[in-house]
């Protein structure tokens, strides 16, 4: 039922390496993150890309090498567009996303620790609406435990090479945008 105490032990440590790079990568500040909004600051989007990118060729060499295995969870889409409207709600009202509010929590940022509140506050929510949320989701659309190199048959490696492209093409086109349109 509950990990082992060096997983959460390494759970814990990788978060707090994360967040520490969210501070030094300054996507814990809110104009970074509005100038990513109204498009004029992509440090954001490449900041994400870069994690996302680094993260699949990390979890896919654990898997290729049998260090980990692979744990699919079910692609419920009304709990995907639940998830997708609240994040969107939030990000809209304060400015930060969960990574980026605790980030600026930890810098000591008023407004984010009012966030925090308000996330703590929605998890315990939704752990009592569960037995009601957790139906309504699995009643709209609910794909099974299915992922895209399963549903195109297509190798995770294309995938993984696929992220590192579209980091490399976000680098080179948002330094072109911002050259563009640099006043």
């Amino acid at each position: 039922m509950f990990e082992s105490p060096l997983r959460l032990l390494l759970g814990l440590v990788t978060g707090i390496a994360f967040g520490f790079l969210l501070q030094k990568g300054r996507v814990a500040k809110h104009g970074v993150i509005v100038g990513q909004l109204v498009l004029r600051d992509f440090t954001v989007l490449k900041i994400m890309l870069t994690a996302i990118a680094v993260g699949a060729v990390g979890y896919w060499g654990l898997v290729a090498l049998g260090a980990t295995d692979v744990e699919v969870k079910p692609a419920q889409m009304g709990g995907v567009l639940l998830g997708a409207l609240l994040f969107g709600s939030g990000l809209a009202v304060l400015g930060y996303c969960p990574g980026t509010t605790l980030a600026a929590a930890g810098e000591g940022r008023r407004d984010a620790i009012a966030g925090v509140l308000g996330m703590v506050t929605g998890a315990f929510a939704f752990v009592l609406g569960f037995p009601v949320l957790g139906d309504v989701q699995k009643a709209v659309i609910d794909w099974g435990k299915v992922t895209l190199p399963d549903a195109t048959r297509v190798a995770p490696a294309f995938y993984v090479i696929g992220l590192a492209v579209i980091c490399a093409a976000t680098y080179v086109t948002s330094k072109a945008w911002r050259a563009r349109h640099a006043h």
